[in-house]
């Protein structure tokens, strides 16, 4: 008997699709009213996102994309189309598409794609490295309410996450080796995770965990003493306390602290996007050098890395290829 036909599916958050007002408004309508990532009350949810948030969010929000946006478009789709690329190239014989939970492409238009090449096992590979609800679960529920319209549905397999593997770790720790022989070994290193709101953790999501297991096993491969490096969260929203430390309160602090040099590196990230670029990159540097730091540097994402891709590879074909 043929052995049945797998298709691989990439999905990532998603983007705007152009550094406008009206094209940031589209995306963060159907990102911010996800309960996955805020689980008020729909209706007064609704009303303060509409009445108050988007207005003033959007205008800045799409100024900040046009500070980054690169030739071929958003940072966050273009790393991630290269990925794909780069993925489907290792495995010729497979279909391998890409999907965004918000935006473009859409899980429909991937699974479309995917089942026209009559493909009866589907691997599901959420490009977070950590998991957390908001993030990986909203993958997964876009892509249980896509296939609950179809007909016939493959047999699954999701990759929860993948926060200790070992080409993972081995991948950072290269990374960051060749950023200390670039610039010299720093003050400190800080590892810098996007952040969710504290309740969040308290009601169940182990996100915090997988994080402290990424950097415990960096910090083992690199042999690095607790003194020389540091975990904080970023990218923190609205008034509910989220998980701490603050990214861009320990930057203001760290050089009263008697750091005066400094290199990051976000994990938490497949590809580099708004929140590394502009907000580590860009925002949390002045933060550190306006208040005595003398030198810093971003670590980039792995991006479409040799040995990201080499990660991709391992993590789908372990999956029974």
């Amino acid at each position: 008997m043929n052995q049945p036909k797998t298709g691989i599916l990439l999905v990532n958050l998603g983007t705007p699709d152009a550094p406008t007002a009206a094209a940031v408004k589209r995306y963060l309508t159907q990102f911010l009213q996800d309960r996955r990532v805020v689980d008020l009350n729909p209706l007064i949810w609704s009303l303060i996102l509409k009445g108050i948030i988007l207005p003033r969010r959007a205008p800045r929000v799409a100024k900040l994309y046009r500070e980054v946006w690169m030739e071929e478009g958003s940072p966050l789709l273009v790393y991630s189309q290269r990925q794909h690329r780069a993925l489907a190239a290792r495995l010729p014989q497979v279909p391998v598409e890409l999907a965004m939970t918000y935006g473009s492409p859409s899980v429909k238009q991937a699974l479309d794609r995917l089942q026209s090449q009559n493909i009866k096992r589907l691997v599901v590979l959420p490009l977070y490295p950590q998991y957390s609800s908001s993030t990986t679960a909203a993958a997964w529920d876009a892509l249980s309410a896509e296939l609950a319209n179809r007909r016939d549905l493959p047999e699954i397999s999701f990759i929860r996450d993948y926060a200790e593997h070992p080409l993972y770790i081995a991948a950072l720790a290269r990374s960051i080796q060749m950023s200390f022989e670039l610039y010299g070994k720093p003050d400190l290193l800080l590892f810098s995770y996007h952040g969710i709101p504290q309740r969040y953790a308290d009601e169940g999501d182990d996100y915090p965990r997988r994080c402290e297991a990424t950097t415990a096993a960096v910090v083992t491969a690199l042999g690095l003493k607790p003194s020389q490096y540091k975990m904080t969260y970023q990218s923190r929203f609205g008034r509910e306390v989220w998980l701490k430390p603050y990214t861009d309160k320990t930057m203001r602090l760290l050089p009263s602290q008697g750091v005066k040099s400094i290199q990051v590196i976000c994990p938490g990230f497949a590809s580099d996007c708004l929140e590394t670029i502009e907000e580590i990159e860009q925002q949390n540097r002045a933060f550190f050098l306006e208040n005595g730091g003398e030198s810093y540097h971003y670590i980039p994402a792995l991006n479409d890395s040799a040995d990201h891709i080499d990660l991709f590879e391992a993590l789908v074909t372990e999956r029974r290829l």
